[in-house]
């Protein structure tokens, strides 16, 4: 991961309230058309993306063991010795922590293979690792497999190594080794390209410095769709800073935009050019296509594992916060967890990723609103289709929304008792499109409603944690403005 050397491929790509509740009077479904989508719209690779809200980034190689972040490519595969390597361990301890996913960096810019790749020496093969006869690669496949995980790849464009790099065999060499991580190694669900490309390095002894046009060097579009023909189902999803499926959130500290537009027009960016991490962070509300933002940072202050960082682990209480301005702002999470020298994720790290766990469960356990009544200033031609009483009936297929041309409405939720709220949960049903520009929280207190919170963007989740917590027996969520007739399918209160 790199902080300032981004790799762009934008080239490549009423005033009454009516009642909700089943009871009420309401029109004939059948009669009412649902609202007409917003475009750009998610596919299904993407809407599958957004359901699973945390992934886990794993940053291992020669770099583990040479205490660098990045290699130079002269490193001798002799070095990768890990005593212990575990990758069960690995994907067990992400499962635990609540990950569904996990991304292998098989290849980083020294590149060095972590799988024993027929076109290259600089591989695990030749590593005392298994007596050349290990394949981490496999080996993680086969974990996350094994326990459920969906498995993605990095393979870095830049490689220190090579010879040839900066030339046109260096692209068939990429494309090959492509070719052997998605005919060996999957389902993939996610591809990572990183932003360095080009720079200093070993190249084979020539060590100099080498410079490459990154619009045009590596022919992305040939390669996506390459990869996309040896992997046409499940479709792969492709990361970069502009996408073309899934952007990068702008920084790296693990903070998505309180206003997060899943849109974005990649042709607005160009390869190279620097200053555009707000709008990476932000989107934009006239996008023309769905690349939504994908929030990574690591547990550690570095990308890879070293010793001297054992005791500054991001704390459970820090990985919390990260998790409500990553998930909560709409995102998915990406977060790196490096295994040590040894092969395993140190005990530091596994102890925090538990605790952290149990935070997140602790404050999401009970939904107060789960099956609470709801009414609504409005809903779709008085269908019940479109009542509030969706928003709290635990299905995610259904939806309140207001008639075309209704781009505010007003929902109140009756708790049923008094309770200590802490978070206000909102999800737009993004199948339609994303559509609300602002909207703000109120609960009833001392006999009157009080303003809580005011934010923008909801999308496929938005989680508002209240300043100061508050005791209230109902709340009420006005949506201020929306590009189109809001159609909100949930909402949870903490």
């Amino acid at each position: 991961m790199e902080k300032y050397s981004r790799l762009l491929l934008a080239y490549a790509f009423a005033s009454t309230f009516f009642s909700c509740s089943t009871g009420n009077t309401s029109t004939s479904s059948y009669n009412v058309a649902p609202p007409q989508p917003v475009y750009p719209v998610p596919s299904d690779a993407q809407l599958a993306w957004h359901e699973m809200e945390m992934n886990a980034f794993i940053h291992f190689t020669t770099n583990t063991f040479t205490d660098l972040e990045w290699g130079y490519g002269d490193e001798s595969p002799s070095i990768f010795n890990p005593s212990q390597l575990d990758a069960d361990q690995w994907v067990r301890t992400l499962k635990e922590a609540g990950f569904k996913g996990v991304v292998l960096t098989c290849k980083h810019h020294d590149g060095f293979a972590l799988w024993p790749s027929q076109y290259t020496e600089h591989s695990v093969k030749n590593s005392p690792y298994k007596n050349g006869q290990g394949d981490v690669v496999k080996e993680v496949a086969d974990a996350a497999k094994k326990h459920g995980l969906k498995f993605g790849v990095y393979l870095s464009p830049w490689d220190r190594n090579r010879a040839d790099y900066g030339e046109p065999s260096y692209i068939a060499y990429y494309r090959n080794q492509l070719k052997e991580i998605f005919t060996a190694y999957g389902p993939i669900f996610e591809m990572w390209f990183d932003g360095a490309n080009g720079g200093d390095g070993y190249y084979g002894g020539a060590r100099e410095t080498r410079n490459i046009d990154r619009s045009t060097y590596y022919n992305w579009p040939t390669t996506l769709n390459m990869v996309r023909q040896l992997q046409p189902d499940p479709q792969v999803l492709f990361f970069s800073d502009g996408g073309p499926d899934l952007r990068w959130c702008g920084n790296e500290k693990g903070i998505g935009g309180e206003t997060n537009w899943n849109t974005i027009s990649n042709d607005t960016l160009y390869a190279g050019k620097f200053g555009i991490e707000e709008l990476l962070n932000t989107g934009a509300e006239d996008g023309n296509k769905w690349i939504p933002a994908e929030v990574n940072t690591s547990i550690r202050p570095g990308w890879f594992y070293h010793a001297k960082e054992d005791s500054l682990v991001k704390t459970p209480e820090d990985l919390f916060e990260i998790y409500l301005t990553s998930v909560g702002r709409g995102s998915t999470l990406l977060l790196n967890v490096p295994p040590d020298q040894r092969g395993l994720i140190h005990e530091n790290d596994v102890k925090a990723l538990k605790e952290w766990k149990r935070l997140i469960d602790s404050a999401f356990k009970e939904n107060f609103a789960a099956q609470a009544k709801v009414k609504a200033d409005s809903f779709r031609g008085n269908a019940e289709a479109y009542t509030a009483a969706n928003l709290t009936d635990g299905d995610k297929e259904t939806y309140w929304a207001t008639a075309d041309g209704i781009n505010t409405g007003t929902v109140e939720i009756n708790l049923g008792k008094k309770q200590a709220v802490k978070y206000v949960l909102l999800q737009e049903y993004i199948k339609l499109g994303q559509r609300v520009k602002s909207f703000s929280v109120e609960v009833w207190q001392h006999n009157a409603w009080e303003s809580v919170a005011n934010a923008t963007t909801i999308g496929f989740k938005r989680i508002l944690k209240l300043e100061t917590p508050v005791t209230t027996d109902k709340i009420r969520i006005k949506i201020t403005d929306a590009k189109a007739s809001p159609v909100i399918s949930n909402i949870e209160v903490y």
